[in-house]
């Protein structure tokens, strides 16, 4: 069982594609209207590492598409004799089983904020399609983004670990995940996502947090057009990311922290990457399977 609070910063990008439809809004990508931020559900994140557990590392889930509903899934888990914390996804998320263990509620140590774009964004001008059928021509709205540079801000709770017993296997597991379940989700209109940057900051005990570390990090460009208007930003190339701030808290609160598992992508320029790493033994490399 885990023993230590981790805070999470998850940055991956969308090129061309809706990272999240929103079905009360024509499935357009859900918006901040007001600011032309980019808004993804954790409910979205969470979904993309389900799939990779239950179709590409065998694992059995709660939240499944075997079952249409809760009750069928409890029965359906009973058959092949397994409990609820037995599933990796209620051990990381929790559940509302509808059972009598424990209530028929699992609070999950693991929990995600919303995500949200770094920058406004800008939707592709475009967006009626085309369908042929035999019986004829159909025609309908597909509504993508140019570009958006997605950050998810994350938390580990060892205290509430202990109802579903989460181990450290499990959140190797989940890294694993959040740097490969986005890409493997090759859907049509999920297609060309990608992780750029992955941090699990380890603390020192299960007491302390961290702040959001979102607003940490600041978008430029060595564009002058880009720079006063980040919504043209259309690739990893056209811009830069500036964490001092970031820098600057980590090393206010070093005496917390017991190490960085991360990640980055080589396509992303964040120039003062290395810095983030205020103490060499900080640093635990992980990479993609």
């Amino acid at each position: 069982m885990i023993n230590n609070n981790s805070e999470i910063l998850f940055l991956y990008d969308a090129q061309m594609c809706n990272p999240n439809g929103d079905m009360d809004n024509e499935n357009k990508p859900r918006m901040d209207y007001d600011t032309f931020i980019n808004l993804v559900s954790d409910v979205r994140l969470k979904r993309y590492i389900r799939d990779y557990f239950e179709d590409i590392k065998g694992e059995e889930i709660f939240i499944s598409n075997k079952a249409k509903d809760a009750k069928e899934r409890n029965s359906q888990i009973k058959a092949i004799k397994k409990g609820h914390i037995d599933l990796i996804d209620v051990r990381l998320f929790g559940a509302v089983t509808t059972e009598e263990d424990k209530g028929g509620h699992f609070t999950g140590p693991v929990q995600f904020n919303w995500g949200y774009s770094l920058h406004p964004v800008e939707m592709v001008d475009s967006s009626t399609i085309t369908s042929s059928f035999s019986g004829g021509q159909g025609i309908g709205k597909d509504y993508r983004l140019y570009y958006s540079l997605i950050a998810f801000s994350g938390s580990i709770n060892a205290n509430t670990a202990k109802e579903t017993n989460l181990s450290e296997t499990d959140l190797q597991l989940l890294d694993e995940a959040m740097l490969n379940s986005i890409p493997l989700a090759r859907t049509r209109t999920k297609i060309g996502q990608y992780p750029r940057l992955y941090l699990r900051i380890e603390l020192k005990d299960k007491d302390k947090f961290l702040k959001d570390l979102r607003s940490m990090i600041k978008v430029t460009s060595q564009n002058s057009n880009i720079a006063q208007n980040l919504r043209l930003i259309r690739k990893p190339e056209d811009y830069e990311l500036n964490i001092n701030p970031l820098i600057e808290y980590l090393n206010q609160n070093r005496e917390l922290i017991s190490c960085i598992n991360y990640w980055k992508d080589e396509q992303i320029s964040i120039p003062e990457f290395d810095k983030i790493f205020i103490q060499e033994n900080w640093k635990k490399p992980l990479s993609l399977k």
